[in-house]
């Protein structure tokens, strides 16, 4: 049995189908948005797309690797706990750490582009990018669960 996040997620018969699945969970989060802020969610997210058609799963699939990476720790502490919530729940339970480690990499991402589209909509959506991140983390606990299974 696998014991890392590396060897679950990572596993190159694994990897088309969870950059799929994450793709699936990055389009739900944006569709479920409502209220004034999903205008801005919605259309940042539609307005990368446009620039690019497979954008989005290209962007998942190179950031998998550094995604991984840093929801490492937080799954072995929660293996180590022994499980005692579900891990969707386990990780919003530490939404605060866990958004802020995994938007280290979409920060720097960002600030390396050379896209002038994709970095004015990145610096519209930063400010609310937290709760959005925290909201999503357990369908990110879904996801390593159906492949940790």
């Amino acid at each position: 049995m696998a014991e890392t996040l590396q060897e679950i997620l990572l596993d190159p018969s694994r990897r088309p189908q969870v950059v799929a699945d994450c793709q699936g969970l990055l389009d739900s989060e944006v569709e479920s948005k409502s209220g004034l802020s999903s205008i801005a969610v919605k259309g940042a997210y539609g307005m990368v797309k446009a620039v690019r058609p497979g954008i989005i799963h290209d962007a998942v699939d190179d950031l998998l690797d550094q995604l991984v990476a840093r929801l490492e720790p937080f799954y072995a502490d929660f293996r180590t706990a022994g499980g005692d919530v579900p891990l969707p729940d386990y990780l919003a339970k530490r939404s605060d750490e866990v958004s802020d480690a995994l938007l280290t990499i979409t920060d720097a991402r960002a600030e390396r582009s050379t896209r002038t589209t994709i970095k004015k909509a990145y610096g519209k959506l930063r400010p609310q990018g937290k709760k959005h991140v925290q909201e999503a983390l357990p369908g990110v606990g879904k996801i390593i669960e159906k492949y940790a299974g």
